[in-house]
């Protein structure tokens, strides 16, 4: 509470910037469709496409400033007057790329799109990453003129969507759930597991204490092909989104790089964050920050894991297990703290959940203690130096009923900076 109370207090601070969404953009809303390509050496990004929606359904407050930090940042300026009037935090499939040692020997190129509100006038755009000590590179500028003969206007779209949960508030977070591998005659099912989708998110904590702020729909795109594609197998599918499983060569690994058809299949469609849900009984998934959240359908795993994928694409939550053989383990610097709020090397432990740690715990935490406390800062993977909260988290495991209590109040305060009407 005593974080949420400072977020809020940071979000007032702010206000006398005066920064009105309508003072620089329009209700629609611009894609920024780019090829982030290169290799662990040398890394690019450049501009695909310019696509305008009809309809911006992202946040309306808080439009210059972040909660987190993310591995990459989207951010518009006001050319006239430099103004910073809109950033965007994310991961992508690329950065994670470039942790392998196939990036040392080869390049490669990854489609990536982002959402901004459709400026007035004429705005330049920042695209940039982040190194492992926060360290940020500028890798694109570009300036976009609204008026721009060449932007594409989204053409109508035909698939068609239903709306299986209402929000109340003025500004609701929309939340767009994609059938992957389901064929038109599937399509029942894919509605009965979108349902079930909405179900398991609002039976944690914080979802459920802001499920009024959610407003979601379920995407009927219809697959050629039922299941999806598993190339250590040779079998591929021809899909709605082009999924496969074995990304990075990692076997349960379920992701899309097809990012401008997903995309495409959305246009006109109220959305702002996705979930693909995937046709298929094996175990598996991915979430990335503002990118996607996917994940299969049959597996019996399937209510816990949807969840922990959101977690990270919706919120930037960091897995909390690891394992020595994982294809892109996360390793703590000596000096750093991770900008995901869930994991820490303790350089600053102040400045992540310090506060919720009883007095008598020791930090380190030592596992002895796991079923005795329930939060500390236990040691994550032997030698990797981070620490996680706690082992009884949606991060962590499936079996946890909740996410913990640092990751509840991660959650809430994205949910309270997306709907924040404060400028």
């Amino acid at each position: 509470m005593k974080r949420i109370l400072y977020f809020f207090i940071l979000l007032i601070s702010f206000s006398g910037n005066c920064q009105s969404f309508s003072d620089y953009f329009t209700d629609q809303t611009l894609r920024l469709d780019y090829i982030f390509a290169g290799n662990s050496t040398n890394q690019y990004a450049f501009l695909s496409d310019l696509v305008q929606l009809n309809k911006w359904n992202g946040r309306k407050g808080s439009l210059n400033k972040t909660p987190i930090q993310g591995n990459g940042q989207i951010k518009v300026y006001d050319e006239a007057t430099n103004q910073l009037i809109y950033v965007l935090p994310f991961s992508s499939l690329f950065q994670e790329w470039l942790t392998l040692d196939e990036a040392k020997m080869n390049s490669k190129s990854f489609e990536n799109s982002y959402l901004v509100p459709f400026p007035k006038q004429n705005v330049r755009v920042e695209v940039s990453f982040f190194d492992l000590q926060r360290k940020e590179t500028v890798l694109l500028k570009h300036t976009v003129n609204p008026r721009d003969i060449l932007i594409r206007k989204a053409s109508k779209n035909d698939i068609p969507f239903e709306i299986i949960h209402k929000a109340s508030v003025s500004n609701p977070i929309k939340v767009a759930i994609v059938a992957e591998g389901f064929k038109e005659n599937e399509m029942d099912s894919f509605i009965d597991y979108a349902k079930q989708t909405v179900q398991s998110l609002f039976r944690h904590e914080a979802f459920k204490k802001h499920k009024n702020a959610f407003e979601i729909v379920a995407v009927k795109s219809p697959s050629n092909d039922s299941n999806v594609s598993v190339p250590s197998k040779n079998i591929w599918r021809k899909t709605a989104v082009q999924s496969h499983f074995d990304t990075f060569y990692s076997e349960r690994y379920l992701t899309t790089s097809h990012i401008k058809s997903l995309h495409g299949l959305l246009e006109n469609i109220p959305y702002q964050h996705i979930i693909i849900l995937a046709n298929t009984d094996v175990y598996g998934g991915g979430g990335i920050l503002n990118s996607y959240t996917l994940t299969t359908t049959k597996n019996k795993q399937f209510a816990p894991v949807v969840v922990h994928e959101f977690g990270h694409s919706f919120a930037g939550l960091a897995d909390e297990y690891f394992y020595a053989q994982d294809v892109f383990e996360s390793k703590a610097t000596s000096k750093i703290e991770p900008w995901e709020q869930n994991i820490t090397s303790l350089v600053d432990f102040k400045s992540k959940w310090n506060d919720l740690v009883l007095k008598s715990t020791p930090i380190p935490t030592p596992d002895s203690m796991k079923n005795n406390i329930e939060i500390g800062a236990f040691e994550s993977l032997k030698g990797n130096g981070l620490y996680i909260p706690s082992h009884n988290c949606r991060m962590k495991t499936n079996q946890a009923k909740d996410f913990c209590k640092v990751c509840n109040r991660a959650i809430e305060e994205m949910i309270l900076f997306y709907t924040s009407n404060e400028s």
